[in-house]
């Protein structure tokens, strides 16, 4: 992909009032169209990585626009690669707009979605892996999106993602070593390259299972809570949330709709959907709410089933469980702990129902056991670890990279199992190479690229 040459500048904050607002600059023409603009004291040449207090002026009218701050950053020692100028100035949306007029007018153009970014990424500053991550920290919402989008940029998987393409060079170097030298070589010999095939799936495999974390961190965990009436579903989003969102009264069938809140545990996002009661009912726009209650639990991560410790149904439970997705995952949350004298068993009907993970007593009245089901929850989404040995795949992209990956691998292993010509061979360990590459962008086409870099906000 070949860079543009031209000088680019946007403004590289917020759209809004603020303190302050920047607006960057960079090309050949940077540090030329800032001195322009820029008056300082002295106005000695600007020396890279220092800061300059002055104004920004029109140079036809000597008219101050603002007083500001300079920082001027010498290539390569910069964001993108090459010079690069940020003007720091009063956040004001149109004075922001006054100051990248101006220095459009002097010479450098508007900077498209993620242009500076994809100018990193062009001169080796980034790689697209790291580039992708930049727009992951900009929206993130919570603590783990953070860390998350930040081992990403720091480049945990491109790091993982070059030393196995770094393996598959070595066996894809042996078996052409093979083609081209057969009659010195002799004939492949599966059993010494089948068990470094089958690590190499075995890792990808590892990356594809932290796909699921990933979707959850990057998206958030829907989490239902189901039930019967009156059992205390609205009392556990408010107790979950933190504040009085849903209604509580005695009367059966209060909650009619579906409310959605979101809120985080351990700094994960979620998103939980309080739901109508779960039974037979004659009243129409219960049945509606009743229906929405089950649409919300087959599109949920996580089941939430609340039933009522001091008048437990068992058997209606079971039956309204057995009715539920069985491959969400469940937990049980025996509620209004607080009432009773004696601690609760964990009944055996319920809990060996087919997707039930574990079972939880609270108080969603007085907060008993909440932490306790916090942690229950992320065990239950398997997010108590974070990817704290194998990176995250948070990207649709990445995750589709490894599957084909891993396919070519599998046909290479049973090509050489099969001792099919080297030249078979060869082709799935190659296509494997140029899958993986297109995670760092090595491999990766001009099309691709493109459509990275174009989801970008404009001055980053």
């Amino acid at each position: 992909m070949t860079m543009s040459t031209d000088t680019i500048a946007a403004i590289a904050t917020p759209p809004g009032e603020g303190g302050v607002g920047i607006v960057r600059i960079s090309g050949a023409e940077a540090f030329k169209i800032a001195e322009r603009v820029f008056r300082w004291r002295g106005n000695k040449p600007l020396q890279s990585h220092r800061v300059y207090f002055g104004a920004v002026i029109e140079p036809a009218t000597g008219e101050v626009l603002d007083r500001a701050l300079l920082i001027p950053f010498r290539a390569p020692r910069s964001y993108t690669g090459e010079d690069v100028v940020e003007l720091h100035c009063h956040g004001s949306p149109y004075l922001l707009r006054r100051v990248v007029e101006l220095v459009w007018r002097e010479g450098a153009r508007p900077a498209q979605p993620g242009e500076f970014t994809l100018r990193a990424f062009l001169n080796g500053k980034l790689d697209l892996a790291q580039a992708e991550a930049v727009a992951d920290l900009i929206r993130a919402r919570s603590e783990a999106q953070l860390r998350s989008a930040l081992a990403l940029h720091e480049g945990k998987l491109s790091r993982h993602a070059h030393a196995l393409n770094d393996t598959l060079l070595g066996i894809l170097a042996t078996v052409e070593a093979h083609i081209d030298f057969s009659e010195e070589l002799g004939e492949l010999d599966p059993a010494s390259l089948a068990p470094d095939l089958q690590r190499l799936i075995e890792q990808l495999d590892a990356l594809l299972h932290s796909a699921h974390t990933g979707r959850l961190l990057r998206e958030g965990a829907r989490i239902a809570i189901v039930g019967r009436p009156n059992v205390g579903k609205s009392s556990l989003l408010n107790a979950l949330l933190g504040t009085e969102r849903a209604i509580v009264t005695d009367i059966p069938g209060t909650t009619r709709d579906t409310i959605e809140e979101s809120f985080q545990i351990a700094g994960v996002p979620m998103v939980v959907l309080d739901t109508a009661g779960l039974r037979e009912s004659a009243d129409v726009v219960e049945q509606i709410g009743i229906e929405r209650a089950r649409r919300a639990a087959e599109r949920a991560n996580l089941i939430l089933f609340v039933y009522d410790l001091t008048a437990p149904d068992l058997e209606t439970d079971a039956r309204l469980l057995h009715t539920l997705p069985s491959e969400i995952p469940k937990l049980l949350v025996g509620n209004k702990l607080d009432l009773l004298d004696v601690p609760p068993a964990a009944p055996e009907t319920l809990a060996s129902t087919t997707g039930v993970v574990d079972t939880v007593f609270i108080s969603a009245r007085t907060g008993t056991g909440l932490e306790t089901l916090h942690q229950a929850i992320l065990n239950a989404l398997n997010l108590q670890r974070l990817g704290e040995e194998t990176p995250l795949l948070t990207h649709q992209r990445h995750i589709h990279a490894v599957e084909q990956a891993k396919q070519h691998l599998r046909n290479a292993l049973d090509s050489l199992q099969q001792r099919l010509p080297p030249d078979l061979i060869a082709v799935d360990l190659r296509s494997a190479w140029l899958a993986l590459g297109t995670i760092t962008g090595e491999t990766a086409d001009e099309a691709l690229i493109e459509r990275i870099f174009r989801d970008f906000c404009i001055g980053k």
